[in-house]
């Protein structure tokens, strides 16, 4: 478990088998940074809790979605995202392992001062 600003994340499957799972905990009112990755392609799945995500191709384009338990999202490479957990919040993520995958994260925005890094 690797605690983050925003909560924690797991990961149960570590890209040697061409994917990478990771848990992901959001607690209340916190949120991930507005970000995109160059390669990864993501899909998400709520398993406890709800939140907001915002997602699209650029800052000024954003769309807000609603995720409550059950609902999973597929997030593509180079689209802009950012999830706030509106009630605490468990996700499962599972994602391509390219290389470099730990560090494949564009910060566009981040409440805990991590923009433009790719810093835990």
């Amino acid at each position: 478990m690797q605690p983050k600003p925003w909560g924690h994340e797991t990961v149960f499957a570590g890209g040697e088998h061409g994917y990478v799972g990771k848990l992901l905990t959001v607690t209340v009112g916190q949120s991930l940074s507005l970000q995109y990755h160059r390669e990864k392609d993501e899909t998400l799945l709520v398993l406890s809790g709800a939140g907001v995500l915002e997602h699209g191709p650029s800052e000024g384009q954003l769309s807000v979605d609603t995720l409550q338990v059950g609902d999973s999202v597929h997030i593509p490479a180079t689209v802009l995202h950012r999830l706030t957990a509106t009630e605490d919040l468990v996700l499962a993520e599972v994602s391509s392992a390219a290389p470099g995958w730990n560090q494949d994260v564009v910060r566009l925005d981040d409440r805990y001062g991590r923009a433009g890094t790719s810093a835990p």
